[in-house]
């Protein structure tokens, strides 16, 4: 079965590498490392298709070292024995492991000592995270680079290059392509490159040759051939966590417009979870007490949601992000509990007074527990002055009411009656 076209494009050296000028443009680091022939291990973490396979194949390329490629979760220690044996006969080889997220202890354990003396030259790809999925040991003995988005730029310029290219490309079809058909295939999948390039081969090859003998491709072709957009935010990959970061700050921060193209994004990956629980959490943390209705709303439209399901969930979901966007803004909730967690966790806890604590066991009288507790609904309008907070702590305010709705500056008014009625003074 023939190589697909990604496959035979992939970079022969540095110069082929379309985008990534951040790591292989003039003067940049990996540049730096192949003109000084002073390569080290390295982890490249982005989306799929932008060029992180291409980038390890081009420093072998431009090295002259030889180039394997495994996968850390279907390729066994044996193989990597196979790589190790050649490297000790024939000198440093570049080993790209894929999906090195997913090595597992035995076989890091191998490549350890190897990567020690540098007879491999490892360059590990992933999807995901390597701060957060990639073991310390693996992490500590490599140089991470992150992987970007190529842009459509980027992608046209690749494409055409295949189109021209006659032993490895499509240059031998004589191929006429439209400059719409060309824009989409550059657009309409995501950044990854190998989607473009194989989507290409797809209407270059299922296309017959017109009267003149050259393959003509049309915007209708090309529609054809990719179908639809391919989705960077799967459940799975990295970038996923960044599109459901830009959702919450987009509403956090009141962007209505920025917050439903998010919202679509997770709803074409079909993450209906994900958006739930980040709606929740966001009317709480981000609305809160400055709207404590459109947080009730919140809820009730999420469960909506889940009842009804895709695609229709996506009308309860889309008033909801509307609604939390345009919303006044109070995180005053989220900041009390926090100080109070912070001046538990260090230590800062006091003593609770003797009149609030529990009193309903033999010998409690003893120890002056619960004695003198003034009980708030015998006094009027149900409230009496005592202490509540620890010893130590009686002056201490964890929460800070904030103005930014009716709702919380009624809150406050109330709040603040409180303190001055204790006694107390507030920030």
């Amino acid at each position: 079965m023939p190589e697909p076209l990604a496959y035979r494009m992939r970079p022969q050296n540095l110069s082929e590498v379309v985008g990534q000028t951040h790591l292989i443009g003039p003067g940049k680091i990996i540049s730096r490392m192949v003109q000084a022939k002073l390569l080290s291990s390295m982890i490249l973490y982005g989306p799929p298709g932008t060029g992180k396979t291409s980038i390890a194949s081009a420093i072998a390329g431009s090295t002259k070292f030889a180039f394997r490629e495994l996968n850390a979760a279907t390729d066994a220690k044996k193989d990597l024995q196979i790589v190790a044996t050649e490297a000790k006969m024939s000198g440093t080889v570049v080993l790209l492991l894929d999906e090195i997220h997913r090595l597992d202890k035995t076989k890091q354990d191998f490549l350890l000592p190897l990567l020690e003396k540098g007879q491999i030259i490892l360059i590990g790809a992933t999807t995901e995270n390597p701060y957060l999925t990639i073991n310390p040991a693996i992490r500590s003995r490599t140089q991470i680079f992150e992987v970007l988005p190529l842009s459509p730029e980027d992608i046209q310029t690749a494409l055409e290059r295949a189109l021209q290219d006659s032993k490895r490309g499509l240059g031998q079809y004589k191929v006429q392509i439209s400059s719409q058909a060309l824009k989409l295939l550059a657009t309409a999948t995501g950044g990854d490159l190998r989607s473009a390039l194989n989507g290409l081969e797809l209407a270059v090859k299922s296309t017959s040759p017109g009267p003149d003998q050259q393959i003509h491709i049309s915007l209708a072709t090309v529609e054809d051939s990719i179908q639809k957009k391919s989705i960077l935010a799967d459940k799975n990959g990295d970038h996923h966590y960044d599109v459901i970061s830009a959702f919450q700050k987009s509403i956090r921060g009141s962007d209505t417009d920025a917050a439903i193209y998010y919202l679509a994004y997770l709803l074409a990956a079909g993450d209906l979870n994900s958006i739930i629980r980040r709606l929740i959490v966001c009317a709480y943390e981000d609305v809160g007490l400055a709207n404590p209705a459109a947080c009730q709303r919140a809820v009730l439209a999420c469960q909506a949601a889940q009842q009804i399901g895709l695609p229709e969930a996506r009308i309860p979901l889309a008033d909801t992000v509307i609604d939390l966007c345009l919303s006044p803004k109070s995180n005053s909730g989220l900041q009390a509990i926090d100080q109070a967690l912070q001046d538990i966790q260090t230590g800062k806890t006091g003593t609770i007074p003797n009149t609030l604590k529990d009193a309903h066991y033999q010998g409690a009288r003893a120890l002056n527990h619960g004695i003198d507790y003034l009980y708030p609904h015998d006094y009027p309008n149900d409230w009496v002055r005592q202490q509540y907070l620890p010893k130590g702590l009686e002056h201490q305010q964890y929460y800070r009411p904030k103005s930014n709705g009716k709702y919380e500056q009624r809150l406050q008014k109330t709040y603040y009656n409180l303190k001055k009625l204790q006694g107390l003074t507030h920030d």
